[in-house]
């Protein structure tokens, strides 16, 4: 569908000239995690503020391609204010659009715009690329004990 494969450029582009919750937040209270995807050179950085359960604040830094850059402006709209199980179940959702493998069964969860990045699946050596931020976020989520 060339109408939507166009709306869906035009999303991707949209968050990679403009990108959402940019920046850093004070560490600590937040933590830090970094990723990089040494193929491209794509680096990460992801910080996270968890307070009472819930992902009060998340933003990105670092630089690299089109796709790592949009996918962590969407990921931060995705998680940011919500549960921190709902998150999980964003990432987890995330990733089995990408093909990853997640254990667990399927939930049914509304990605919005992150669909957009759909079409990388179909070239293999991108993924990485897309998955670079939720990879970081998983991350930090760990070291947040969330």
């Amino acid at each position: 569908m060339p109408g939507l494969e166009d709306l869906y450029r035009e999303i991707i582009l949209d968050h990679y000239r403009t990108p959402r919750n940019r920046g850093a937040l004070e560490t600590p209270p937040a933590v830090v995690a970094q990723g990089h995807n040494p193929l491209c050179g794509d680096e990460i950085q992801v910080y996270l503020l968890v307070e009472d359960g819930v992902v009060r604040d998340v933003k990105v830094g670092g630089q690299g391609c089109s796709i790592s850059q949009s996918s962590a402006s969407m990921m931060t709209q995705a998680v940011k204010g919500k549960p921190v199980a709902d998150a999980h179940r964003v990432l987890d959702a995330f990733r089995r659009m990408m093909g990853l493998d997640v254990d667990g069964e399927p939930e049914d969860v509304n990605l919005g715009d992150l669909e957009a990045l759909q079409g990388v699946v179909k070239f293999p050596v991108r993924i990485k690329c897309a998955t670079l931020a939720w990879t970081t976020l998983a991350q930090a989520m760990d070291e947040a004990g969330a």
